[in-house]
């Protein structure tokens, strides 16, 4: 007797190439009754994983206006069908948090703990978008955002060749040597993008410490291209995952099992990643050190979209700032924490309880879109707007472009944040580093080709 595929379905296997090993396999050897039975009990594939229900979270925020509970409303939305993922065993909302994505997309300002998982939708593409502080010892602030200045690079691509800094040989071996890592254009951007800071929210901001007066120099930036290229791989392996493990399961929310080859390939691509990154802003900041001829202080830094583990459990931060000590390997336990440009980045410390989970804000978040912000603003010029919310700050574009979505009235109120960090006991600010200028991309999409072009035709529209 034969046993088709349509015989092996009725007794638990799926379609696919499974499918067809097992008939081959059954047929060979012959199998009927019991044999066969228990051949099939001891080689199908398990259980479709079901959604899940009344996963608890913490949610750390509260609406002072109707902008602030519209989007209170939206992020429940989305993290209550985030919590419905079968791997899921709990998280947390942060007082920054805003929506980033389709509903059932984890929030800004959310953190999933996963059991034996790691989710790459759930640190998005900007993986280990994170910040550094390089602290000088006598250099006056308007030298050193002069020097940042001369030295970053904001804006699509890599550097020039000959303005290019010399990636670690032991780190570019480290990326040849993982699976996901070891593409030509990851390893291409992971030489090309050192020293550049991208566009966005990214940004160079140079202050004063409130505490002691001396200069300091912070950056924000992810990991660029090898970070995104990651998360592209990470995500296409996930998805293969998913439709095996639990199809039900949203796309954005797919995860790569850690005890699997991937999955320990995947966390050590992570953690190369994050190397990767910390080396990428401690080449901008040495070079600045060089360039003004300053002393170092104190140099530190903290990522806040990153993967984090317990044992078998992984903390998804999706813009969250860790301040649990198992969470911070190279720290000195003081976290970073900026507001907007024109507001004093925070200096924070904390301890992990039930309500904060580990982690903290990452900084003040949205309640509108960047194009619903823009919208608001419409009746004032770009250069009217800019004047009035930096008129205290040296605020620089580095495309020369003003971008209004970057400025502080597009972030939530920088006081609320704060209050809010202390009145969930989220964690506790040790300094500030004051406000004397920020660097930006600005709208270095301006003059694309794309953008052209759609100008052009919405002129010829015109009446």
């Amino acid at each position: 007797m034969t046993i088709t595929g349509k015989d092996l379905m009725n007794m638990g296997f799926d379609q696919g190439a499974e499918l067809g090993a097992a008939i081959a396999h059954v047929n060979a050897q012959g199998l009927s009754g019991d044999a066969l039975q228990n051949w099939v009990e001891a080689n199908k594939p398990a259980p479709k994983l079901p959604l899940q229900d009344n996963v608890e979270y913490q949610f750390n925020l509260e609406a002072e206006n109707a902008a602030e509970e519209d989007n209170i409303a939206k992020v429940r939305e989305t993290m209550d069908v985030v919590m419905q993922t079968p791997t899921v065993r709990g998280g947390a909302i942060m007082p920054d948090a805003c929506p980033a994505g389709p509903v059932g997309t984890i929030p800004v300002g959310g953190v999933v703990v996963a059991e034996n998982a790691i989710h790459p939708g759930m640190h998005s593409a900007d993986i280990c978008c994170s910040l550094m502080v390089s602290e000088f010892k006598d250099s006056d602030p308007a030298e050193v955002l002069d020097g940042v200045h001369k030295i970053t690079h904001f804006g699509p691509g890599g550097r020039p060749n000959g303005q290019r800094f010399t990636l670690s040989p032991r780190l570019y071996d480290g990326f040849r040597d993982n699976m996901f890592l070891n593409d030509k254009k990851i390893l291409q951007a992971a030489q090309e993008h050192l020293g550049t800071q991208g566009d966005g929210n990214h940004f160079a901001y140079v202050g004063v410490s409130k505490a002691n007066g001396t200069t300091c120099l912070v950056t924000h930036h992810g990991s660029r291209g090898p970070g995104a290229g990651l998360y592209k791989l990470g995500m296409r392996v996930a998805e293969k995952f998913r439709r095996k493990l639990s199809p039900k399961t949203l796309k954005q929310n797919a995860w790569i099992p850690f005890d699997t080859d991937e999955g320990a390939a995947y966390w050590q691509a992570l953690q190369l990643i994050r190397k990767w990154t910390k080396a990428n802003h401690n080449a901008l900041h040495q070079a600045t050190l060089e360039t003004v001829k300053g002393q170092l202080v104190e140099r530190f830094w903290n990522e806040h979209n990153f993967v984090f583990r317990k044992e078998n459990l992984f903390y998804h931060a999706k813009g969250a700032t860790p301040i649990d000590a198992d969470f911070m390997p190279d720290s000195n336990g003081i976290q970073i924490v900026p507001m907007n440009m024109a507001e004093p980045i925070l200096l924070i410390r904390g301890e992990t309880n039930a309500r904060n989970i580990g982690f903290a804000p990452h900084g003040a978040g949205r309640n509108y879109s960047r194009s619903a912000h823009k919208r608001a603003q419409a009746g004032r010029s770009d250069a009217e707007i800019f004047a009035q919310e930096t008129k205290h700050i040296d605020a620089r574009f580095y495309a020369n472009r003003i971008d209004i979505s970057e400025l502080p009235s597009a972030y939530k109120p920088a006081k609320t944040v704060r209050a809010q960090m202390a009145q969930f006991d989220l964690a506790e600010v040790v300094d500030e580093i004051m406000p004397y200028g920020c660097i930006m991309a600005g709208d270095w999409e301006y003059d694309a080709p794309w953008k052209v072009k759609a100008r052009a035709k919405y002129a010829k529209r015109a009446p």
